[in-house]
């Protein structure tokens, strides 16, 4: 697995999950995926460190403890006024290894100056040591979550003994939104994408890159934003001795 120079290696752990599968979602009930999905990974990660300069990709998870679901009775808001009662299936004591690293995000020409690949790889290694800058959680909101350094591969994991593979079929990937359409088909428009992830040894599953997969529908039209000095303030945040440390 290629580790990139501005890749970052993280653990994130919790006490519930909940990567919501969309199909289970018709009867306002929720069910979680075994396994986290891109897109939820990749918002822990910007939740970690994020600046519309850069855009993060998500290269691997490992499974660190054995997957466990459990069922829960939730009332959720009824804004009709009824008295509903909803069952959640969570994924239960989850602690996984992150890899991820940031490529420049061509579609905004306007933020070239903030094209310093070493000031966003040193933030964004320190906001790891700090366990992110804004709240860190699991798929979704109530199911909170903590981050800490670590070397991706290093520790036990459950899995390290299992023989073969475990193909999950087909599942959701993520959102590719106008900001950070990389094709020509995608431009100017949000497109949800699906792949089929397989868990190897170690438990360890490498993702498709978003542009890569094959899987996808184009959902709606959608601009992207534009950035500046109304809008955006990083351009002028640090100075030099701050980010060459």
């Amino acid at each position: 697995m290629k580790k990139y120079r501005n890749t970052i290696e993280f653990e994130v752990y919790g006490t519930y999950a909940l990567f919501s599968d969309p199909v289970m979602r018709v009867g306002g009930e929720k069910t979680s995926y075994h396994i986290p999905t891109y897109e939820a990974l990749k918002g822990i990660v910007e939740s970690v460190y994020w600046k519309p300069t850069i855009m993060w990709i998500v290269d691997a998870v490992r499974i660190m403890k054995p997957i466990q679901t459990e069922t829960k009775g939730i009332r959720p808001i009824a804004y009709n006024g009824g008295n509903e009662l909803a069952y959640y299936t969570y994924l239960k004591d989850v602690c996984y290894q992150v890899r991820a690293h940031f490529e420049f995000n061509m579609n905004h020409p306007e933020l070239e100056q903030d094209r310093n690949e070493n000031k966003h790889y040193n933030i964004a290694r320190r906001m790891v040591e700090r366990g992110g800058r804004r709240d860190i959680f699991l798929g979704t909101r109530e199911c909170q979550a903590f981050v800490e350094p670590c070397v991706f591969g290093e520790g036990d994991s459950y899995y390290d003994t299992m023989s073969g593979e475990v193909e999950y079929g087909f599942m959701y990937h993520g959102i590719t939104y106008a900001d950070e359409a990389i094709l020509p088909e995608d431009q100017n428009k949000m497109t949800v994408r699906f792949w089929k992830p397989v868990m190897k040894k170690g438990g360890i599953i490498e993702f498709t890159r978003p542009e890569e997969c094959v899987q996808k529908r184009h959902i709606r039209e959608m601009q992207r934003r534009v950035f500046g000095e109304g809008n955006f303030t990083g351009l002028k945040e640090f100075v030099d001795e701050e980010v060459d440390e």
